[in-house]
């Protein structure tokens, strides 16, 4: 019985990235050890080397166009949030290109809109409701402190400046709570889809799943990151034309590292 090499080249033009479920794909991803989340950062690292000038383009670009979106009135976020998958599928795409050999190219950042695009979006439509979600729960949490303190009486200004304070406070901590379980669920979201044929909600199912899985090597890319953030941000943002790409390289190859069998 044959079995389909993950990272063969493809036979077909860009505008067909869908691979075939292979003997190597784990479903729900593979418990990995803390350290790899320092080996994604690495191998990301290694991908860049490859073509850098290239990667800063398509990250210079894929900001442009982020902003540009999102200075639309009322609309941009929301577009920004449903197109966000499909940029990150092409992202994935010109990574494997270059994991397999091949020339990274500028149109490799739209070939989410070449295939699978429906569902890439159905993951941002996703992404949407939840960030719509979150947002309406840190109102209520603080327009119930804003209830309770003008439902109460008169209060002195120092009252009103500590319950606003709190207010946010709290405000801050249902954002994390409840984004955390978003994030994990649109990581692997794009990769999942565009590479195995997986439909919106079991891609982010299977996300959320893998990720949970590798709570310490995320924990150890978030320190890491966060430490290679603040140095990227030190020489006048220069730095996060290196950081930036880099970063959105990761995604693929945790992607790698997770759903494969180490060969």
């Amino acid at each position: 019985m044959t079995t389909t090499n993950p990272y063969a080249a493809p036979k077909a033009a860009v505008a067909d990235e869908t691979l075939v479920l292979s003997d190597d794909f784990v479903p729900g991803g593979l418990q990995q050890p803390a350290g790899h989340g320092w080996d994604w950062i690495a191998s990301a690292w290694d991908l860049f080397k490859r073509q850098p000038w290239l990667w800063i383009g398509i990250w210079l670009l894929l900001m442009l166009m982020s902003l540009g979106v999102a200075i639309i009135p009322l609309l941009g976020n929301f577009i920004t949030m449903l197109i966000w998958p499909v940029l990150m599928a092409g992202i994935a795409i010109g990574c494997r290109a270059l994991d397999e050999g091949r020339e990274l190219e500028l149109g490799h950042l739209f070939a989410g809109f070449q295939q699978r695009t429906g569902t890439l979006f159905a993951v941002g439509g996703l992404y949407l409701a939840g960030m719509t979600a979150i947002s309406l729960a840190v109102f209520l949490v603080i327009g119930a402190g804003v209830f309770a303190l003008m439902s109460g009486g008169e209060v002195d200004s120092s009252t009103v400046a500590a319950m606003s304070g709190i207010g946010a406070l709290l405000g801050v901590l249902v954002v994390m709570a409840l984004m955390l379980p978003l994030v994990m669920a649109i990581w692997f979201a794009p990769t999942l889809v565009v590479f195995h044929g997986m439909g919106a909600l079991d891609a982010m199912k299977m996300s959320f799943a893998a990720c949970l899985k590798n709570i310490l090597p995320f924990l150890l890319y978030g320190v890491i990151f966060f430490g290679l953030a603040i140095v990227a941000t030190l020489p006048l943002l220069l730095g996060w034309l290196a950081l930036g790409p880099v970063i959105s390289i990761t995604v693929y190859t945790a992607y790698r590292d997770v759903f494969f069998k180490s060969r």
